[in-house]
């Protein structure tokens, strides 16, 4: 009966350290160290590449309601070419390692894959509007985020913390408020001819999105800015080209070309020029899964150039939407996510221990390890070869030294007999 109160004071005492604990964390808090320079630049930059989707949707839209122009993949086409005579064109100035050639050499399958992914997850996402709405476009793009994360983890090691995942709920629930508002607001376009296949084509367009994103954050992280754009843009064009020809020669064939056909495309190709130009500069400061984030917004910026252009009507919950994402996206970015380091291999852990031992420096194979050790063992043996021969030699002449002394001590003693 005595341990009782004893067990119940000690629980009372651990509450209070915890909230004395919170309380402390709660009175350090300063705002200045979340609210960084870098967090307003990089929310800065993240609605910037927001606004280059805007211009994309804007143009595509102005093709498709005013001149029936519907050529995705020839619309993505033209800014692979940009990228492609811009970007590979460096990779063909430069020299060494760097150079186009030698890229090729070591991993040309990969940019292959990379391509190849990143055009179909265009094509995907605008197909899918010919048999599903938008509203479940809207909901269903945004399974972008957890597809990152997992990819992140699994494949560049970030480790997320509790307030990560509050804030992309926060988002989420940011994006529920605009598809509610497109719902009052009777904007719920698009097709029902083939609900179910248009909403399994956005889930495949959000997946191949986020392998494209982490493909792109592990080459500018680790490679180069230059070599992604660059190699993207090359086999890019030359995929999407090959589709255009295939899917949209007939629709290409039929196009009344005039200046505002031809300025619309150019705008699009401009913006998404852009946005693959600036892209990586934004990854590569923050991560793929935070500038998605920020990605939210962009059809909240569409909905208000719609207001304006194509005479949407407008709702109170676009704002209250915009506020959510942007404080989800804040909160997400407020607390540094973890890399976790690689795992050393045999080879490198045998290595490390040898360096620990003093014996070198450098990583070493066991089969340098070897060929060292028989080339230290040959010449010790000759060594020893050789102490053994100056050896005999010395008790040689120290014998003939002893005999010679003996012989003229004998001559000078007959001499004196």
């Amino acid at each position: 009966m005595a341990d009782k109160p004893s067990d119940n004071s000690s629980e009372n005492e651990s509450q209070e350290e915890q909230r004395c604990g919170v309380l402390q964390k709660i009175r350090k808090f300063n705002p200045r160290e979340v609210f960084t320079w870098q967090l307003a630049k990089t929310l800065a930059m993240g609605q910037g590449l927001a606004a280059f989707i805007c211009g994309t949707a804007v143009s595509s839209q102005y093709l498709a309601s005013n001149f029936h122009v519907d050529t995705p993949m020839l619309q993505s086409m033209l800014n692979y070419m940009l990228l492609c005579v811009t970007y590979t064109s460096m990779l063909l100035c430069r020299t060494g390692d760097g150079n186009i050639l030698q890229i090729l050499k070591k991993r040309w399958w990969k940019y292959v894959l990379l391509g190849l992914v990143d055009v179909e997850a265009n094509y995907t996402v605008v197909k899918a509007y010919q048999y599903t709405t938008l509203t479940s476009v809207q909901l269903l793009d945004c399974f972008i985020i957890p597809v990152l994360m997992l990819l992140s983890w699994w494949i560049l090691k970030t480790r997320y913390k509790v307030a990560h995942y509050v804030a992309v709920g926060i988002c989420l629930l940011g994006v529920g408020a605009m598809v509610g508002a497109d719902l009052l607001a009777g904007r719920d376009q698009g097709s029902t001819s083939n609900i179910l296949l248009g909403d399994a084509l956005v889930l495949l367009s959000a997946a191949l999105y986020a392998v494209s994103n982490v493909a792109q954050e592990y080459t500018v992280k680790n490679l180069s800015r230059v070599e992604f754009l660059g190699m993207l843009g090359l086999f890019g064009t030359i995929i999407s080209t090959i589709q255009m020809v295939i899917l949209e020669r007939k629709a290409v064939s039929t196009i009344n070309w005039s200046w505002e056909i031809g300025l619309l495309f150019g705008a699009f190709a401009l913006c998404m020029y852009a946005l693959y130009s600036f892209m990586p500069i934004v990854v590569k400061l923050t991560s793929a899964t935070s500038v998605n984030l920020s990605l939210l917004t962009a059809d909240l910026f569409s909905l208000f150039c719609g207001i304006f252009l194509f005479h949407y009507s407008f709702s109170g919950l676009y704002l209250v939407s915009l506020v959510v994402i942007l404080i989800g996206f804040i909160t997400f970015n407020a607390v540094p996510t973890v890399t976790k380091p690689a795992e050393p291999t045999t080879s490198s852990s045998s290595s490390s221990s040898i360096c620990e031992d003093g014996c070198h420096d450098n990583p070493v194979t066991q089969d340098d390890i070897s060929s060292k050790e028989v080339s230290i063992g040959i010449p010790t043996d000759m060594d020893l070869r050789d102490d053994e021969v100056r050896i005999r030699k010395q008790k040689r002449r120290s014998l003939g030294e002893e005999n010679g002394g003996e012989d003229a001590a004998g001559v000078r003693h007959s001499t004196k007999m």
